[in-house]
């Protein structure tokens, strides 16, 4: 699943497209010459790539090299928290749609930085960083009460040339609905978790260590749910059902 989703951190597009990313691979096809091939995935898209390099690995060098310069903590923040919502607004320009999560890390980012001008104190914006990730957590699991849950539907983004086989898997399999569901509560209870974790960084340590933390933090939040993610559907049979050859 890749996604899903923060300056300094995971935005709430960054996270959601973590959670997109874990779709499974196609395992090599066997077989004879004769044997038709099965349906390959894409290729990994580059927009996950620039969503990290934009949301994640900018905000972070952005941060230490004005720190670096003599800039003050919540100047630092402030400015470097800047790269999610200019992708975001770029974004927007680029295709002429306003995406509903690039609004929402735009108008979170405004508001944070009011507050934070207001308390005068750099943890407010570190603590948005939790918040951009506990709301990805939280519209994960909401999915889960939709006709297809989170994880499904990015299954299908990923795969577009077997979005029928899938359907029809869905509607025949009770095992296979079941498999998304389970995921689909993994990745959203691990994104809260991890939200929670941010939090308690930013209010407990250094404020010069929690962004590199924070990035440090999504590297390994994105692992270890991608490891229950692939083990999961290689010990389910999943795997043989979407690619049966």
């Amino acid at each position: 699943m890749a996604p899903p989703t923060s300056p300094a951190s995971p935005s709430a597009s960054a996270a959601a497209s973590a959670a997109a990313s874990g779709a499974p691979v196609p395992p090599t096809a066997g077989g004879g010459d004769e044997a038709p091939a099965p349906p390959k995935a894409p290729r990994p898209s580059w927009g996950l790539v620039i969503t990290v390099a934009c949301d994640i690995v900018l905000p972070v060098g952005l941060y230490y090299v004005l720190r670096a310069a003599g800039s003050g903590e919540i100047t630092s923040l402030l400015v470097s928290g800047s790269a999610p919502a200019l992708h975001s607004l770029y974004s927007a320009a680029r295709h002429r749609k306003l995406d509903a999560i690039g609004v929402f890390t735009v108008v979170l980012l405004v508001v944070s930085a009011v507050a934070s001008l207001l308390t005068a104190s750099p943890r407010v914006v570190l603590a948005r960083n939790s918040l951009f990730t506990a709301l990805a957590g939280v519209w994960l699991l909401v999915t889960l009460f939709t006709a297809r849950p989170f994880t499904y539907q990015a299954l299908k983004a990923l795969l577009p040339g077997r979005a029928d086989a899938l359907d029809n898997l869905w509607e025949q399999d009770f095992a296979f609905r079941r498999i998304w569901r389970i995921l689909t509560v993994v990745w959203g209870v691990g994104l809260i978790a991890d939200a929670l974790l941010r939090l308690v960084m930013a209010y407990t340590l250094p404020v010069d260590t929690v962004p590199a933390l924070d990035g440090a933090l999504y590297a390994a939040t994105w692992i270890f749910l991608q490891l229950i993610t692939q083990v999961s559907l290689y010990r389910s049979g999943t795997f043989k059902k979407i690619f049966p050859r």
